[in-house]
């Protein structure tokens, strides 16, 4: 299957490390709209557009699947883009859902849902893990992670005082969901944070798991062709590409 990963900018990389790692695709096409990155403080008909922008880039490759890295374009415009794509598009925030409730199996458990501003605004978590049958949910917006991600800040004091300022006064939840794809980055900060009992819901993790429910995978592709694209500096996304999967 050849497969197209979209995203706002580069945290869908860690999205790709997951599928890398589960050899399911004989190709991926990474596209990230590093010229209008951060997504997640836009307005939505902006966000949709973008998204619809980011279809018609695809087109120029016959995909089999789309998967919309960003949590705030799952959150707010994944509908558009499948009545514009012309192969299925799949989204993390549902994965997502559905991988805290594989998770976790009392539906009274607290859940805690990180993102950017926009992702949060939406509801689109809180949506759907209520009709999974939860509701004890709690959303943060939590957009200071993202700068500090990209200027490989994944530890120390800067971080541990950031996850202070977010969290001191916040109860310790049965599981986290990680709705940005730059949070994966600072997970292990984020498991010392809130202790070994809580689980952590990565959004690469969770579309493997939602994709091998959905797709039959008949054959591993160890050694996938990978091409990454940017709007901006595409260089400078190769360079983090290779560096965060380990490729050089």
């Amino acid at each position: 299957m050849k497969l197209g990963v979209f995203d706002s900018g580069i945290g869908g990389i860690t999205v790709v490390k997951s599928l890398l790692s589960h050899e399911l695709f004989e190709e991926i096409i990474y596209f990230g709209d590093t010229a209008r990155v951060p997504y997640g403080i836009k307005d939505k008909n902006t966000i949709i557009r973008y998204a619809i922008e980011a279809i018609e880039f695809f087109k120029n490759f016959e995909l089999d699947l789309i998967i919309v890295a960003c949590n705030t374009v799952s959150a707010y415009a994944l509908q558009e883009m499948r009545e514009s794509s012309t192969c299925p598009v799949i989204g993390v925030v549902e994965a997502g859902a559905l991988a805290a409730a594989n998770a976790l199996h009392n539906k009274d458990a607290n859940i805690l849902v990180l993102g950017t501003k926009a992702t949060i605004n939406s509801k689109a978590y809180e949506k759907e893990l209520m009709q999974l049958g939860y509701k004890n949910i709690d959303v943060k917006a939590t957009g200071l992670f993202v700068p500090m991600v990209e200027e490989e800040i994944y530890e120390g004091e800067i971080l541990q005082a950031t996850l202070k300022h977010y969290f001191s006064e916040t109860q310790i939840p049965h599981a986290v969901i990680l709705g940005c794809t730059h949070f994966p980055l600072i997970a292990n900060a984020l498991q010392e944070y809130f202790g070994a009992n809580t689980v952590l819901i990565h959004s690469g993790d969770a579309i493997v798991e939602h994709l091998e429910k959905q797709f039959i995978f008949s054959t591993k592709y160890k050694n996938p062709k990978l091409q990454f694209f940017a709007s901006e500096n595409p260089e400078a996304l190769r360079k983090v590409a290779k560096k965060w999967l380990n490729l050089i």
